[in-house]
């Protein structure tokens, strides 16, 4: 943003996390800002994140990886629901060797509105043909999480700060989850459904 003469905050940044592009940068530039200078904004930032990958990895965050293939073990069928781009999603789940875990990958093209509207979840829940109500989301943004709530969904919410999150459950890291909690929120559900 400094390159577009903008002094981005890091309250800005941080309160940015879960949202599409198009939204997050036209939230910092003003309704005046273009769809081109979006797009070109928006193409630089992610052609930069995917080269800090390449050069110096990723890893999850605390738990995660344990509780994509646990799930995945016990015959939970998953999907990614982002509001990156394809290309980010998939690089992040091949440089973490988990895409085998996931049936379904929904990302920011693949829907008209980004988070906190619910739609790239209903589009996940659909295409692994299982209803919101037996669905459980794993956020750890606020966007996110009003998006899984407004989906009619479970939602569990990684809070690293401790801010409050209105999810069905809270944790700082996704390590310290009890180990039935999936199976507990939606226990009338059966799996692989």
């Amino acid at each position: 943003m400094a390159k577009e003469g903008f002094t981005l905050t890091r309250e800005q940044f941080l309160s940015s996390f879960g949202q599409r592009n198009d939204s997050i940068v036209a939230g910092w530039l003003g309704p005046a800002v273009t769809a081109e200078r979006i797009d070109r904004i928006a193409t630089a930032k992610e052609e930069l994140y995917r080269d800090l990958i390449r050069k110096e990895g990723i890893s999850p965050l605390p738990g995660v990886a344990y509780w994509v293939h646990r799930l995945h073990e016990q015959g939970w069928v998953q999907a990614v629901a982002s509001s990156a781009p394809r290309l980010n999603v998939e690089l992040i789940l091949q440089s973490l060797g988990t895409a085998h875990c996931f049936q379904a990958v929904v990302s920011g093209e693949d829907v008209e509105r980004g988070k906190p509207d619910p739609e790239v979840y209903l589009t996940a829940a659909s295409r692994l043909g299982a209803p919101p109500s037996k669905c459980v989301v794993v956020e750890d943004a606020f966007a996110g999480v009003e998006g899984a709530r407004s989906a009619g969904m479970h939602c569990i919410a990684v809070s690293r700060s401790g801010r409050h999150l209105p999810a069905d459950v809270v944790v700082r890291s996704l390590d310290l989850l009890d180990a039935g909690v999936f199976d507990s929120l939606v226990a009338d559900f059966p799996r692989g459904a």
